[in-house]
């Protein structure tokens, strides 16, 4: 007798195989584990199709070149695998997850040069990194005297799973009362927090966001591209912490949930202590272009595409 597979809760791509998201599993020697060793990506769907998705994975190609991994798959067959993913889940809106690890070279040996590279993927309900409250009223952002992994040993465009600096910083901004945290550089400027990117409107009326040891997130750039669309004033630069307290708007932008006002910086009101104009406008257009036909992909458009022998086997 057939036992039909659950997949409500999410599906997976590993070493060739769809499995629901429970039975997914890397081995425990893999270097990916071990030592975070690999790059991923995330691009969502939302209400049926991809947004973005080219834009992802031409970044996932980039932070696999980046830290010398090969995920084995051309575009088109990383897009087949995700998109089955999400049609084994039967989810509408997901948060879709690619992912290239280093695997585990021959035992005893510490030559990453031998490892074999692996692949794997998974499809879950969608993510929100803040709560319904949270978007409406806005976050409480804590900025931490934990200093981000600089770019000169890990280069954060290359999306990659060191995160103890954003965890440990994390947890002092939650015991201190805060809803989230961005962490600083060397200098004192802030540059970005757990799984996003940072914007003010500063006391001049010009929309900053960090240009240097920062990941060049997607919903980042969607943002980029509707604030100069729209006209609006806008640097890429250095933040220093100070002009980020004195802001009249702040938000942080992720694909997880994609513009999310800041209305408190420290437990200190930003500006009149509700979501800034700037911050709802650039929000609105952000969710309108997941029904522009240049940035969107249906899922059920996406053909199916057979995947190299040697990534099904996992070799």
């Amino acid at each position: 007798m057939t036992t039909l597979r659950d997949y409500s809760q999410g599906a997976a791509f590993v070493r060739g195989q769809y499995v629901p998201i429970g039975e997914a599993a890397i081995p425990i020697t893999d270097w990916g584990f071990l030592r975070s060793d690999a790059a991923y990506d995330v691009v969502t769907v939302w209400d049926g199709s991809f947004f973005r998705l080219d834009a992802h994975l031409d970044r996932f190609a980039r932070s696999c070149a980046r830290f010398r991994l090969d995920p084995g798959l051309a575009p088109a067959q990383i897009t087949s695998v995700l998109a089955q993913c999400v049609r084994l889940s039967g989810l509408q809106s997901a948060y879709v997850e690619m992912v290239t690890t280093r695997g585990q070279p021959p035992w005893g040996s510490r030559d990453p040069r031998l490892a074999v590279n692996q692949f794997c993927a998974f499809a879950v309900p969608y993510v929100w990194i803040a709560n319904a409250e949270q978007r409406e009223k806005g976050l409480n952002l804590i900025v931490s005297r934990v200093q981000r992994i600089p770019a000169t040993s890990v280069d954060p465009r290359a999306k990659n799973y060191h995160w103890n600096d954003l965890t440990m910083g994390l947890l002092g901004a939650l015991d201190a009362g805060g809803d989230t945290v961005v962490l600083t550089d060397s200098a004192g400027h802030a540059v970005e927090g757990p799984g996003f990117n940072l914007f003010c409107v500063n006391a001049q009326g010009v929309l900053v966001t960090p240009q240097d040891g920062v990941l060049e997130g997607i919903t980042r750039r969607t943002v980029i591209e509707i604030a100069q669309a729209r006209g609006l004033p806008l640097q890429l630069r250095a933040l220093p912490a100070g002009e980020l307290r004195g802001a009249r708007e702040v938000f942080v932008t992720s694909s997880a949930g994609g513009v999310l006002p800041v209305t408190r910086v420290d437990g200190v009101p930003v500006g009149s202590g509700a979501p800034g104009p700037i911050t709802r406008q650039l929000g609105q257009t952000y969710w309108d272009w997941h029904r522009d036909p240049r940035y969107s992909l249906a899922v059920d458009s996406v053909p199916a595409v057979d995947v190299p022998d040697a990534v099904a086997a996992g070799a």
